[in-house]
């Protein structure tokens, strides 16, 4: 799979809470189910974070923990 790696406009606002992403700790994201579309940016790992949490997007994306099986996934 391969992406074309390029730096964010430096106006470029967090996809989460609209501050510029250059004023704090960037973090890029691009959902590659999708065929690695266009990258969404936040300014940090809090906005991130929360942007997963009010979306839901860890349900059902987890291995499955069996202990009395060989292998986790």
């Amino acid at each position: 799979m391969s992406t074309t790696i390029a730096t964010p406009d430096a106006e470029e606002t967090c996809v989460y809470c609209d501050s510029l992403i250059f004023d704090h700790d960037p973090i890029c994201v691009r959902d590659c189910e999708d065929n690695c579309g266009s990258p969404a940016y936040f300014c940090n790992y809090a906005c991130l974070s929360a942007y997963i949490d009010e979306n839901d997007l860890t349900t059902g994306n987890a291995c499955e923990w069996m202990p009395d099986q060989d292998s986790c996934c």
